[in-house]
This record gives C-alpha cells, structure tokens and sequence, in this order.
C-alpha cells in the first residue's frame, strides 16, 4: 500500500506504473518532494514564496530600471550590476515558478526534460553569477587602485566583453556533464527529496554509479566556486591595501562605503554556497540542503538589491529619481 503523505503515495504509484526498476524507459519524469506538509501548509507557503519573488522581480527590476534611466549610472560599475540583477531574475525564476506550482498541485511530478532543463539552468545561472562577482570585484580593483587609469582600462568595450564571457562561460562550464547524467538510466523511486533537480540526488538514482562523472561534476563544481572566490579576495586585498594608504578619513570611508556592498553580497552567497557544496556533513542532511539551497538561489536574490540600494549613494538618488520620491 501506499503512504498517506501525498508526495510519497505519488511516487509510490510511479514506482507502480513502472514494474521494471531497472529501466528508465517507461519513467517519464521524477517526484519533487519539496517541503513535505498539511494541505494548509502548502497554501501558506504558495503565498509566502510568490511574495518573495514579486518582491525579487520588482528589486532587481528597479535596479535595472534607475541604471537604464540614470545617465548617471552609465558606468561600468552600474552597468555590471544591472546585468547581476537580470541575471538574478532568471536565477530565482529557474526554480520558484516550478516551486509554487507543486504547492498546489496534487503531486509533485517533473517530467524528466523539465528536471534537466531546470538541472542546466539553475546551475549554469549559478555559475554565471560566480564570474560576475569576480569582474565586480576585478571593476572596484581597477577603479580603486588605478582610478587616474581607470577610464582608460575599463572601457564600454572592455566592458561589454566580460559580461559576454560571463554569460557565454556561465552557460557552457556544466553542459557536458549535464548531458552526459541526462543519458544515463535511473532506477528505484525516482523521489528527490529537494524543491530542485540537484545532481546529488539525481546521481544517487542512477542504476549504476559512474565515479568518472561524479568526480568531473566535483571537480568542475570546486574550480567554479574557488577559482572566482580566490580571485575576489585577491582583489580585495589589493584594494584594502591601496585603501589604506589614502591620506584622508573620508577617501577611506568612501571606498570602503563603494565595496562594502559587493562584500556583502559575495559573503552572502558564497557562504551559503560553500556550506552546501564544500562542507562535508550537507551531502547527509536533506533538511539542511533545502535550508542552504533556500538562501542562496531565493533569498539572496531578494536582499541583493536593497544592500546595493541602502549603501550606495548614487543608486539611492537614482532610485528616488525612478519613484518619484
């Protein structure tokens, strides 16, 4: 028989329909377990969540409004951080949109096409977003420690093609091993206890293990997270060391003022990314993995735009500009 709670007697009756476990061909799709709760529970959480994207899509879209408007805010600084709240739109509606219909939906299926066009898209725009944090701190590097040569370095050109490389690296660093797991064939359950078709859980389904692929997705996961982490700091050491030798208090203050929220933002997403994906106790802990997965694909694309918003003087102008405050 089957359980009561309704995703499982839903992937109980897949399981059912299948009788060949050993097959993936007559399996069309998964079971996104998600957040397992009451009927009334979902519904609360349908609510909350699409708060929290209209919220999403309304601050970065203003952030993308005032860069567009303001000619003031045509610079490379602004004009990178409008393509980081385009990105973090498409980010966030890779995988809220699919989340609030299974809230109310009365199973929790995704079709196996969905799951790995979800799979490939939420990672490859989680890998753009890496590369964009970097030419950030790489844009205040240049403007901070070379602000006489600064516009002279970073120019609309030079510009233009990092966010292009950004976009394009983004968008190829997980296709081939995307490809290659989306060929393989899937047995048991085919429950993924996640909101989101992770390559974890998806790994574990598969009928036999493949340790060359499992090491190849570790491998370029870890070069994805440390090689841009590693080049931020590295920036942001010189920086601090420039900032450092400004003869004024309020030099200082100023700089520190103009990094401070792209700071912010890395800590933010890259502490809660290495939790996921570099600690070893989350791969145990499905509990945890939501929660941290939570934070940084849906979370942190809803603050973002206030921190760049409260401590940035010209974005908070412009903004009061497009308000009409």
């Amino acid at each position: 028989t089957c359980p009561y709670d309704l995703a499982y007697r839903n992937a109980c009756i897949l399981m059912k329909i299948s009788n060949t476990p050993n097959t993936s061909s007559t399996i069309t799709g998964f079971i996104l377990l998600g957040f397992p709760c009451p009927r009334e529970g979902q519904i609360l959480l349908f609510v909350l969540f699409s708060a929290v994207y209209l919220l999403t899509l309304m601050g970065n879209g203003s952030i993308i409004c005032a860069v567009c408007w303001d000619q003031r805010l045509h610079t490379p600084m602004y004009i990178l951080l409008a393509n980081f709240s385009f990105l973090e739109i498409w980010y966030v509606t890779s995988t809220v949109p699919n989340m609030l219909a299974n809230f109310l939906s009365d199973n929790q299926f995704i079709s196996f096409s969905g799951c790995f066009l979800q799979f490939y898209f939420f990672f490859s725009l989680g890998s753009t977003e890496c590369f964009f944090l970097a030419i950030m701190a790489f844009d205040r590097y240049l403007a901070i420690c070379w602000p006489l040569h600064y516009p002279t370095l970073m120019t609309g050109r030079l510009c233009a093609n990092l966010v292009i490389s950004c976009w394009v690296l983004g968008f190829l660093w997980f296709l081939t091993p995307i490809i290659i797991i989306s060929q393989m064939s899937f047995c048991g359950s085919r429950i993924i206890d996640h909101f989101l078709c992770d390559p974890g859980p998806l790994l574990a389904l598969t009928c036999t293990r493949v340790p060359v692929i499992e090491l190849t997705s570790s491998t370029l996961s870890s070069l994805l997270l440390f090689i841009p982490f590693l080049f931020i700091m590295v920036s942001y050491a010189l920086v601090l060391q420039a900032v450092l030798k400004f003869p004024s208090a309020a030099g200082r203050r100023k700089a520190f003022s103009t990094c401070g929220s792209h700071l912010t933002v890395v800590s933010l997403f890259y502490g809660s990314v290495m939790v996921m994906y570099v600690s070893p106790t989350s791969e145990h802990d499905a509990g945890m993995q939501k929660i941290v997965t939570l934070f940084y694909s849906v979370v942190t694309p809803l603050i973002n735009p206030v921190i760049y918003s409260l401590r940035n003087k010209d974005m908070k102008h412009a903004m009061k500009k497009l308000l009409g405050t």
